[in-house]
């Protein structure tokens, strides 16, 4: 929190709500750790391993956009939930208490960092496409919008986990949750690969909403319409009750303020 940021929520009371949000944007882009843990180990992936396998097929697919497609899910899901987490380190130096003396509405300050999630994941997105045209990935204007549009669709929710991840982690264990959690959802979610192709098995991981992430991002490949009426429900019913529980955290973490 920079002297400057104090002033922009403390001391004047004429600030606008664009003006918190234009500032909260700067804050997340010149955090250069933040950058490094959302955009940097994804696209360290996707440039070693796809690079090694440039030639290969899966099936009938190249895999570089295989893998740059599965990298775009996990990179994008990484960059979100961290963006919203990044509540938990403003909590313990008063930033959030500074927050709720100033007119600032709490609806906006929950609405910019959701902003600067999707922000991080659209420079995560635009990262990946540049490094997988580079491995030599080739699709049309259209394949690249439809693409792009259902991930931040299918984004939705992890966008409230990191807000709900945000009230109930300290900040000495942010990271390590973060990077489990996103991990575990990616790797049953099929951002690496289907783990199993046993039905018991697919049922349950079509339950989760980084299996529709991954399959968003592999709208790519062609094949059947998506998103089918299962993967918008999905996402419904995870971003609701998430909403549900980070508005109470939130109400108990401000009843002890």
């Amino acid at each position: 929190m920079t002297a400057g940021n104090v002033a922009v929520a403390t001391g004047d009371t004429k600030m606008n709500n664009a003006t918190y949000v234009r500032y909260e944007i700067l804050r997340t882009f010149r955090n250069r750790r933040f950058l490094i843990f959302s955009l940097g180990f994804p696209v360290v992936l996707l440039l070693t391993i796809g690079g090694a396998n440039q030639h290969k097929l899966i099936g009938s697919i190249p895999f570089p956009l295989y893998y740059m497609t599965g990298m775009a899910g996990f990179g994008t899901m990484m960059a979100i939930i961290s963006s919203g987490a990044r509540i938990s380190s403003e909590r313990q130096v008063g930033w959030t208490r500074q927050l709720r003396i100033t007119p600032l509405r709490t609806r906006v300050y929950f609405e910019a960092k959701v902003l600067c999630g999707y922000l991080m994941a659209l420079l995560t997105l635009v990262v990946m496409y540049a490094v997988g045209s580079a491995l030599g990935v080739r699709l049309d204007a259209r394949q690249w919008l439809v693409m792009t549009l259902l991930i931040l669709v299918a984004l939705v929710p992890f966008a409230v986990l990191g807000i709900l991840a945000g009230h109930l982690l300290k900040p000495d264990s942010m990271g390590p949750a973060i990077g489990g959690v996103v991990t575990l959802f990616a790797l049953l979610g099929g951002s690496w690969g289907p783990l199993s192709t046993g039905k018991t098995y697919v049922d349950i991981v079509r339950l989760l909403p980084s299996y529709w992430l991954a399959q968003a991002s592999r709208v790519a490949f062609g094949g059947s319409e998506w998103p089918p009426v299962e993967a918008w429900i999905v996402i419904a019913v995870w971003t609701g009750v998430l909403v549900r529980l980070a508005v109470r955290v939130y109400r108990r973490d401000t009843a002890r303020v």
